[in-house]
């Protein structure tokens, strides 16, 4: 499966923006997808993942409350509603798939996408 992340942008602080992942190459029924973050001179971080059988979710603790994560299995695509941007969730968004549950963890995701920049500045 081929992923790609978008809409990423430039966002005042207390802002909104809904990153979509699309997936290509097969259905999204089953998969777990992850949604990571890498600020720079910073590892990348998990924010938030769903597992699509089921609708199961995880939030980080940094983004809990503000951030919502959804599921359209029906055109395999993947959600990340982002509110309440601050200037410290500017970085480039990932997302990335496995087969098997929903994980914090970069090892567990076999399938990555390119990123898209997300910048929160006044």
């Amino acid at each position: 499966v081929q992923l790609q992340a978008s809409g990423g942008g430039l966002v005042r602080p207390g802002g909104s923006l809904k990153l979509s992942c699309t997936a290509s190459g097969g259905p999204l029924d089953y998969y777990a997808i992850g949604w990571f973050r890498q600020a720079p001179g910073k590892e990348r971080e998990a924010m938030s993942c769903i597992f699509t059988g089921d609708g199961s979710t995880y939030y980080s603790d940094s983004v809990k409350g503000r951030f919502i994560i959804s599921r359209d299995n029906a055109n395999d695509m993947v959600y990340l509603q982002m509110n309440t941007l601050q200037p410290e969730d500017a970085a480039v968004y990932y997302c990335a798939a496995n087969q098997e549950f929903i994980s914090a963890r970069q090892a567990d995701y076999e399938y990555w996408g390119q990123g898209t920049q997300v910048t929160v500045s006044s």
